[in-house]
């Protein structure tokens, strides 16, 4: 069983930096594409960024810039430095795991990202 556990949500204000962090309860963290996803009250899940075993990555044109996914294989973790953040960014922020050879989904619990002034 996969447990996803994300840390690092809270209150920036516009123009500020979070960093969340996602820890993974798995056996071969290699198996896994992981990501992060974000849903904004009255909208649909979106992806925000993912990164494959060998460092490939993935972003949601409207975080290009300012958002940087990386993974710590020897830590089983995954982060998502977030700059330059905007009001716009405001959500819950999921992290996912993505079995590569079931292309099963795991999820995390969510953790709020609030940017406000």
């Amino acid at each position: 069983q996969v447990q996803l556990v994300e840390s690092g949500g809270g209150l920036a204000q516009p123009g500020g930096s979070l960093r969340l962090s996602c820890a993974a309860s798995v056996r071969i963290f290699s198996i896994y594409t992981m990501g992060w996803y974000r849903q904004a009250p009255g909208k649909q899940r979106e992806l925000v960024a993912t990164i494959t075993n060998s460092g490939r990555t993935d972003y949601a044109d409207s975080v290009k810039g300012r958002f940087t996914i990386s993974r710590d294989n020897a830590k089983n973790t995954v982060y998502l430095q977030m700059n330059s953040l905007k009001p716009e960014d405001t959500a819950v922020y999921y992290c996912n795991a993505r079995d590569v050879r079931t292309r099963f989904d795991y999820w995390g619990q969510g953790t709020q990202v609030t940017v406000s002034s």
